[in-house]
């Protein structure tokens, strides 16, 4: 009974003093409050992110990807990109060793592996990272020539990654590549480039141009040796086909004065005195006949006068002479093959002829091909 007097006054005191737009007021606020503390102590990471969670000044733990819970309000997330950076290194002069000014500008790819390290260690991680490139990039170069810039940048990117790696490594920071993107030198120095790059040129074409005048040389000679040994073997070749050629042609004619000497003196042995004064006769009568101015007789043209006075019966009666059968003839002198030797037939010479005809045309088609090589490689050569 008391309690509910008492609560029934209770509500009409709160309702007395407090109207309904104040009440509605202070719950939407506590409502506020609420959501607003919700809101602050909630922190999304993204998956290429790491956060760092800092609690009234003081570093906490590392907020990995995802939703995670701090302390609202009084809690600081810093976010740090995970991801491979690309920072430009801007163009600067540089002074290599041989005293040649160079412009040169490069290209770094970063990655964060500590996220406190890069956070707490250095105050930009990237300017940094940009500045050492650029005093380490002058230092390397420096210490090359300039040819060894130009196509030495390979080991240029090496050497240069492999020190700011070291140096970076305090800051969480891993340098993963370095490129050099341009080497621009002043234009005084690429004229002296041009300049060498011409007379290197124009000392390699010297070169090579003496060598193809001592390979054209010695071509030529071999040319000339190979003319001069197709001649020479030539010249013997014809020598020898002319000299087979003239001992065949001894051969034959040997062979028909043989014949002749044989039907002389088969025809010889039959005649007599007085045939042999006319036959004498007619000789004397074609001498007679010819255009010369002098006739020299032999010493025993006497004896040939002789007979034929003795024929015509000048002097006195010429006496009969037995004709000779051909077998006393052959018991004198003995038989004409064993005197005159064994002649060549027809076939065995048409067969020597043939076989120095194809020596010929062999030795012609050698000598050609020969030409036809040593044409082909002066081709090649020019």
């Amino acid at each position: 009974m008391f309690g509910g007097f008492f609560g029934g006054l209770l509500q009409v005191d709160v309702g007395a003093q407090f109207p309904g737009e104040v009440i509605l007021a202070l719950t939407l606020l506590v409502l506020f409050v609420v959501i607003a503390l919700f809101v602050s102590a909630v922190r999304i990471v993204q998956p290429y992110e790491q956060g760092l969670s800092i609690r009234l000044g003081k570093f906490t733990r590392v907020l990995n990807p995802g939703f995670n819970l701090v302390a609202p309000m009084i809690t600081q997330v810093i976010k740090l990109d995970l991801r491979t950076q690309v920072l430009d290194v801007p163009r600067q002069e540089v002074i290599t060793k041989d005293n040649a000014p160079t412009n040169v500008d490069a290209i770094i790819y970063i990655k964060i592996i500590d996220p406190k390290k890069a956070y707490f260690e250095v105050t930009d991680y990237r300017l940094a990272t940009v500045a050492l490139a650029q005093t380490t990039l002058r230092s390397i170069m420096g210490d090359m020539q300039l040819d060894e810039i130009l196509y030495n940048r390979e080991q240029i990117n090496f050497r240069l990654r492999d020190v700011l790696d070291t140096a970076t490594d305090a800051w969480g920071v891993k340098v993963e590549a370095v490129e050099i993107r341009e080497v621009d030198p002043l234009r005084t120095v690429k004229a002296a480039m041009e300049e060498q790059t011409a007379a290197e040129r124009q000392r390699r074409a010297a070169i090579l141009r003496a060598d193809g005048e001592k390979k054209s040389a010695i071509l030529v000679a071999e040319g000339d040796k190979q003319a001069r040994i197709l001649e020479a073997e030539g010249v013997r070749q014809a020598k020898v086909l002319e000299a087979e050629g003239q001992r065949l042609a001894t051969i034959l004619e040997t062979q028909g004065e043989s014949q002749k000497l044989r039907i002389l003196s088969l025809g010889a042995s039959t005649l007599d005195t007085k045939a042999i004064a006319v036959l004498s006769m007619e000789t004397l009568k074609t001498m007679a006949e010819g255009e010369a101015t002098k006739i020299i007789f032999p010493f025993e043209i006497s004896r040939i006068v002789e007979g034929i006075a003795d024929y015509l019966g000048v002097m006195k009666k010429v006496p009969e002479r037995e004709i000779a059968s051909f077998e006393e003839l052959e018991g004198l002198l003995g038989k004409a093959d064993d005197v005159l030797g064994p002649l060549p037939k027809a076939e065995e010479l048409a067969r020597d002829m043939e076989a120095a005809k194809i020596e010929a045309e062999e030795a012609a088609e050698e000598a050609s091909r020969t030409r036809a090589e040593i044409g082909s490689e002066d081709d090649l050569e020019d």
